[in-house]
């Protein structure tokens, strides 16, 4: 990118940490290597973090799944949301222009909460942001009501390290629609509860700004998630009370929570496995497309420290972007990314050959 902004932002990757290949030795070396070093450890450098690690040791048990409990208060309240959405819809062109352009902003910013914040941040801890990003995106992630920093991350972290287990909250091998809403409509399986309490959760237990967060979450919901986004356009540009509560409040909110669903489902069943075709998570540039930058996620499983979640930046990642921009302001540093070379020698040791490394 010749613009300023993009030099500024480009010279900023230097500060990122670079992951890289182990050494190579001779062929047998290589191949005693592969033996006796678990393949999810072999080019992981954060000895700190492990919890998000896929152990391949864990098993389900056998037998039949135990009798779904239906959370009836989700889904008459998942109902009652998807209805409202659905009548925003029919009031779209009613709405004032201004109106449009604060809804969008509004899905982007709470997109950001989950993505930079919850995601990349707070789970994986794949960058560091400074006090005043990681305050908007607290305020952006309360936006996107989808469960506190900390029940997401705990969610998420047993996502990867038990991935498409029955101690994977959302596990895709029982069929799309639970993997993509359902799992939240139910019980959770009793594996499920018994590995995610045995998670490392103290760096979170830790940050005062998840915790408050967590014990103010109720009336915090409330406020940034439906209030506001319907106050906003009706006192200030004369939106009607109708329009602003069904399109910017109720239907944007049901476009992000769908748009991060399909991270869950269609990633899982829908794509490419260019970095590992062992595992079901793939890569679908449709998903990133409306999860602002989530889609790639074959990457993702097999590289959960890379802050870009992808082996492209910028390509369909207006997350990484977001990042980028946020270290060239000094308000985002630490950003670990995964060496070419290492990716290629992934590509090469159990890719499934559908694309080639850029």
């Amino acid at each position: 990118m010749d613009t300023k902004l993009g030099r500024l932002i480009s010279g900023s990757y230097s500060t990122s940490t670079t992951i890289t290949a182990p050494p190579s030795g001779s062929l047998q070396n290589e191949r005693e290597k592969q033996k006796t070093v678990p393949l999810y450890l072999e080019e992981d450098i954060r000895p700190e973090m492990k919890e998000d690690i896929h152990d391949p040791s864990y098993q389900d048990e056998e037998g039949p799944l135990p009798k779904l409990e239906y959370v009836w208060r989700n889904i008459i309240l998942m109902a009652l949301l998807h209805l409202g959405a659905l009548y925003g819809i029919i009031l779209i062109p009613s709405c004032k222009v201004y109106t449009w352009i604060f809804a969008i902003l509004c899905y982007y910013g709470s997109g950001l909460g989950i993505t930079a914040g919850a995601h990349r941040l707070w789970s994986h801890r794949s960058y560091k942001a400074r006090l005043p990003l990681r305050l908007f995106l607290i305020l952006a992630n309360t936006m996107a009501f989808q469960n506190d920093v900390y029940e997401w991350s705990r969610d998420h972290r047993a996502h990867h390290k038990f991935t498409e287990t029955n101690a994977d909250p959302h596990n895709s091998r029982r069929g799309f629609f639970f993997s993509h809403v359902g799992w939240l409509l139910v019980r959770k399986h009793p594996a499920v509860k018994e590995k995610g309490s045995k998670l490392d959760m103290s760096d979170l237990e830790a940050d005062k700004l998840v915790m408050f967060q967590r014990k103010y979450y109720v009336p915090s919901i409330l406020l940034m998630c439906f209030i506001l986004p319907t106050l906003v356009p009706w006192y200030y540009w004369g939106e009607t009370f109708v329009n602003s509560l069904y399109v910017s409040a109720f239907l944007r909110y049901a476009v992000v929570l769908n748009c991060t669903w399909l991270v869950n489902s269609a990633a899982h069943i829908y794509g490419y496995r260019p970095y590992d075709k062992n595992i079901e998570p793939r890569e679908n540039v449709l998903v990133s497309v409306g999860a602002v930058g989530e889609g790639f996620h074959n990457y993702h499983h097999v590289f959960p420290y890379d802050y870009s979640a992808s082996e492209y930046r910028w390509y369909v990642n207006f997350t990484t972007f977001f990042i980028d921009c946020m270290a060239a302001l000094g308000l985002a540093y630490d950003r670990k990314k995964v060496s070419k070379a290492a990716v290629l020698a992934r590509i090469k040791r159990t890719g499934d050959r559908s694309l080639k490394s850029s």
